[in-house]
This record gives C-alpha cells, structure tokens and sequence, in this order.
C-alpha cells in the first residue's frame, strides 16, 4: 500500500444534502494528489431509501465488507419508519471499535490557537448499547424509563490500547483517560481499572493521567492545550468530541474515523445540512480531513501531508474561505483553489 502504482479498493458513499457536492470536491482532490483509491460508488441514507427502502442497503454493506474500506458524506437517518440509526448498525456490522477524532487549528486568530489533540471514543458499548424499557407507576405506563448500558473488560482494554499504540507511533506524549468512576463505579470504573492497566505497559515511554469527565470538559475550555490524547467511552466521547470541534471552528472543520480489526470507515462528522444543499456553498474540509486520515490509514503519509499543507496555504492565506469560514467562495472556488495548492 506505500508504492504509487498500487490501486487500493474504497468504497464511496456520497450521502444526503450537502453530501454530494462536497464529495465530489473531495474526489477532485485526491484525483490531483494521485491517491490510489478505485471507488465503489454505493447509496446510504435517504438516496438508499428512494432507490430500495433501505437506509444502509445490502449491496453497500458488501462493498465495505469487500473493500474493508469506506470514506462517506453525511447520511440522514429517516425519522420513524422503525429504520436503525445507519451510524450504529455499521459500527456493530464491522466491530468498528475505535472511534477516532482529531482537533487541529487550521483557521488561526479565533479564539483557541494552536490546538492540537486526539480523542479516541469506545463504539460498540456503553449507553449506546442500552437496553431500554419502560415501568408503569400507577395508570401510567410510562411512568419511569431504565436504561442500563454496560462496559466489557475486554473492550475497555482494546479501546485504551489503541490509543496509547497511536501515541506511539504518532510521537504524542501524554494519554488521558476520561471516565466517571467517583459515581458510576462499576460502570466506569472498569473502564478506569483496565486503562490503568493498559498505562502500566507503556511507562516510560508515553505519560499517563486521568480525568473525570465534567473536570476534563471545564478543563478543555480554560485549558486545551494541556491535552494530546484523549481515551474514554462512548457517551462521553461523543459528547467530549464535539465539545473539542467548536475549539477548532465547530464540525465543519471535524474529521472523524470508525476503525475496527477488518474495515475502516472515514467521515464528515456534521450533519447532511439540506438547507444550504444544492446552492454550492458547503465547505468540504472536514470531509477532506477525513479523506487525509483515510491515506494516512493506508500508509500513504506523503499524501497526506500534500493535501495537509494545501489546507494549510489556502486556509491561513484567507483568501479563499466558503460563508461558514467568513469568507464568500462558493465549493468550487474552494476546490479550485485546493486543487492548485496540491497540484
């Protein structure tokens, strides 16, 4: 996968509103750098719905079973109609364990500078496993909702062990493992008692702290700098990793990655935006974000950093920034401008 007359198979899934447009630019893109990435062309989301009533449809569950590789737009999950959430059902279909969020500054001047960090995210467990369900008080039967989620030792192990193998082979210094163990104990404090475990094999070589999740989210407001990588479970990541986009300038600026042992899936972490889709405005960048870590994955770093250093020349030079980065250019200027930078 290192050498350029390598072709690597992806699969490409273009998504809802907005979704299209900037994954063209992105293709654009990485066509300019060369990438080696031969597209599956495949439908999720509303476009999946149209064609065959299916949100996620079997046709693009084996491409990314086939491919073992998936780069997507934002997709919209119908509301009722008993469809699962597209997000969750690839996450559990693949064992996509791990997911990935790094927050780097790209637009200088705003209020945070010079942020760079990494939050790893437990996938498969947690709240977001939950089983839920309903007691009756009374004449009501709603009267109390439950929902009990659970941590596995193995997980939580896998989770922070991925983590620390990347701030190993990405030059990071410090892993910290956020949790709630003072209150859930058994809960979190598994995930704690596992990390700290996990720590222990890599002394010496990388540091290791922890935080309680409402202290680390205080903290990444008054403080982020002091954070480089980030390990927790499913439900605070999620909250923590969007937290950790509006330092950077919100989700337009967020990649995000789902990794497991067998498939890897890379996207645009904001939504599909249906109110500004169709009129040429929507900002690629967290989409080509995630195709960068998408090369990088691949062991295509010289890519990468092309692309990296494109972003970078473009975006600090200011000139040429869509309305959401307060600038005026439309997708295509933006692309066209990118494409020139990398060229």
């Amino acid at each position: 996968m290192t050498t350029d007359s390598k072709t690597i198979p992806a699969t490409l899934i273009a998504g809802d509103g907005i979704g299209p447009e900037i994954v063209e630019s992105v293709t654009e893109i990485l066509d300019t750098v060369g990438a080696p990435f031969v597209w599956d062309r495949q439908l999720a989301g509303m476009a999946g719905v149209d064609a065959v009533n299916d949100p996620l449809p079997k046709q693009t569950i084996e491409s990314i079973r086939r491919t073992g590789l998936a780069l997507k737009g934002p997709l919209t999950t119908p509301v009722g109609g008993g469809f699962k959430s597209i997000n969750v059902t690839l996450r559990q279909e693949f064992g996509l364990f791990a997911n990935l969020r790094p927050t780097k500054t790209i637009i200088p001047g705003g209020r945070f500078d010079d942020i760079d960090l990494v939050l790893f995210r437990e996938n498969l467990e947690g709240y977001y496993a939950a089983m839920e369900h309903y007691i009756p008080v009374g004449d009501d039967p709603k009267g109390i909702a439950l929902s009990s989620g659970f941590n596995s030792r193995a997980e939580c192990r896998r989770i922070v062990k991925f983590a620390f193998e990347y701030a190993v082979k990405n030059n990071r210094k410090t892993v910290t493992i956020v949790h709630k163990a003072n209150i859930l104990k058994l809960l979190t404090g598994l995930f704690l008692e596992e990390g700290r475990k996990v720590a222990e094999e890599y002394k010496g070589r990388i540091e290791f702290n922890e935080r309680i999740v409402d202290a680390c989210a205080m903290q990444l407001v008054i403080n982020p700098w002091q954070f480089d990588v980030i390990v927790t479970s499913n439900l605070f990541g999620d909250i923590l990793s969007d937290l950790t986009a509006g330092l950077v300038g919100g989700l337009g600026m967020a990649p995000g990655a789902n990794i497991g042992e067998k498939a890897a899936v890379f996207e645009a972490v904001h939504g599909s935006a249906p109110d500004i889709a169709g009129k040429g405005i929507a900002n690629p960048l967290a989409l080509l974000l995630a195709a960068v870590m998408m090369l990088r994955h691949v062991n295509r770093d010289d890519l990468a950093d092309r692309i990296d250093a494109g972003i970078k020349k473009v975006i600090t030079n200011g000139t040429v920034r869509t309305k959401d980065l307060g600038g005026n250019a439309t997708t295509k200027d933006l692309t066209a401008a990118l494409k020139q930078a990398v060229a």
